[in-house]
């Protein structure tokens, strides 16, 4: 895999290099600054991008606008933003108009090596990587909504598809069958008012783009 990775943090950018080439990805190209990013990643097309949401010059969100740019260009390029905290509104408008192949992470993430490694691999492939806590803060801040109905059940696995889990993981996880898994998936659907018929990364994304646009108190 080809990744470009924009991160100002010497020490972590050069931790991402070493842990990305050790399982044997090609890293084609840094970027340290904002104004960096973006050339970066329009030359070299990348299979997929690291990227810090705030970076110099300001410090701002330099890193989720050189994305958003760079997927104006590149339809579908696979993008995982790195986060030091939780920012609803940078997971939103990341998760805008239910996007492929995109991932948000917390930074502490990075260090769970075969954790990281599985969410980059999952955005890579179209699919969506959210963070746990950054799920729960999209859950826990939506009042007055369809989820608002879910059973406790339901909304763990919920969480899980979230997370870009397929149905044996969550099985695995909630230590059930995954028969079960697919009841439980289907009544959320139901109650989201989402087609039960839709799979695959497809569910996730509809799921996602429900939770990021639902009302908030």
């Amino acid at each position: 895999m080809r990744v470009v990775i924009a991160e100002d943090n010497v020490l972590l950018r050069e931790g991402l290099v070493l842990l990305l080439t050790s399982a044997g990805h090609e890293v084609v190209a840094v970027a340290g600054t904002g104004p960096e990013t973006l050339p970066a990643l329009l030359e070299h097309r990348p299979d997929a991008a690291v990227l810090d949401v705030r970076m110099p010059p300001n410090f701002r969100d330099e890193g989720l606008r050189a994305a958003l740019e760079a997927r104006k260009e590149i339809p579908g390029l696979p993008v995982l933003v790195l986060s030091q905290y939780v920012e609803e509104s940078y997971a939103t408008e990341l998760l805008g108009g239910g996007s492929s192949g995109v991932g948000y992470l917390l930074k502490d993430r990075v260090g769970r090596v075969d954790e990281f490694l599985d969410a980059l691999e999952r955005v890579a492939s179209g699919g969506t990587a959210l963070d746990p806590e950054v799920v729960t803060e999209l859950l826990t801040r939506r009042k007055d909504s369809p989820l608002d109905s879910l059973t406790p059940r339901e909304r763990e696995v919920l969480e899980l598809m979230a997370e870009g889990h397929d149905n044996a993981t969550i099985a695995k996880t909630l230590v059930v069958t995954e028969r079960s898994v697919h009841k439980h998936i289907g009544n959320v659907f139901l109650k989201l008012g989402l087609p039960p018929t839709d799979s695959g990364h497809r569910r996730v994304l509809a799921v996602l783009a429900h939770l990021t646009h639902a009302p908030r108190a």
